[in-house]
């Protein structure tokens, strides 16, 4: 998805990682339809059955809502995830060929829920198509009304999140490192691609690590509230990434276990 205007260089590459895992987590997911080719289109809604989602082979897909245009998809976005809600539907045409590849949007759910990498890749793609939309809001904006939203820059030695702070935020970084801290005490690293900062959210609780940057990083912000909407009409999703978190706790519960052992014996 590449919305209309100017755009910062950290969102061309967003972009550019988020048209790649479609197909990933599509990845041995047999079509069980023909690809729908099509011409030049004004209403593609009407082309569309509520019952699929549609990876865009070739073409480019225009967007908007009451007329106005907004943003275009094209090869490698993913189609029809709004279809069913009961938000205003995006209005999509095409001034040029288009090929979509349908595949039934029933067992797109079940082919990504039997692997938790599949999860991991859609979580993504929903945060990140969704931060696109709220940078691209803000930047619309007045600096002094400005959301505090969208992406954010860190120098090396920065603080992402300070342990005792509230939870207003959950991030994941797109360029760059980072490492976490307890009581001073190196716990973990954040690394490309990582969704952190989420267990508060959703204990509402105070923050119970710092994390510093180690390295320059560019990082996707997303509000709470947004996170939590995402999550609440994608419980499975959520599911999963509560389990990889609570994986990564007992990771590193085992490492400062060892670590402390290490200190005594010394």
């Amino acid at each position: 998805m590449y919305v209309l205007g100017e755009q910062p260089t950290y969102v061309d590459q967003l972009i550019a990682r988020l048209q790649t895992l479609p197909e990933q987590f599509l990845q041995g997911l047999a079509a069980t339809e023909p690809v729908l080719q099509l011409e030049h289109i004004g209403n593609l809604s009407e082309q569309l059955h509520g019952d699929n989602l549609y990876l865009i082979k070739d073409g480019l897909l225009h967007a908007g809502i009451d007329g106005r245009p907004l943003f275009y998809l094209q090869e490698g976005d993913l189609l029809g995830l709004r279809q069913g809600s009961d938000l205003p539907h995006w209005q999509y045409s095409s001034d040029e060929p288009l090929a979509l590849q349908p595949y039934p949007r029933a067992e797109v759910f079940k082919h990504i829920h039997a692997d938790e990498q599949r999860q991991e890749l859609f979580t993504q793609y929903l945060i990140g198509q969704a931060a696109l939309l709220s940078d691209a809001f803000a930047r619309t904006k007045l600096p002094d009304i400005r959301p505090n939203t969208g992406f954010q820059y860190y120098a090396a030695g920065e603080e992402l999140i300070h342990e005792g702070d509230d939870a207003e935020h959950v991030f994941v970084i797109i360029e760059g490192h980072a490492e976490a801290f307890v009581n001073g005490m190196k716990v973990g690293d954040v690394h490309k691609d990582e969704i952190f900062g989420a267990m508060a959210v959703f204990t509402q609780e105070k923050r119970t690590a710092t994390v510093i940057a180690s390295e320059p990083c560019t990082v996707m912000v997303i509000p709470k509230e947004q996170f939590l909407g995402l999550m609440n009409s994608n419980p499975r999703i959520a599911h999963s990434l509560i389990e990889g978190m609570a994986r990564r706790i007992d990771l590193m519960n085992k490492e400062i276990t060892a670590l402390r052992r290490q200190i005594g014996e010394n």
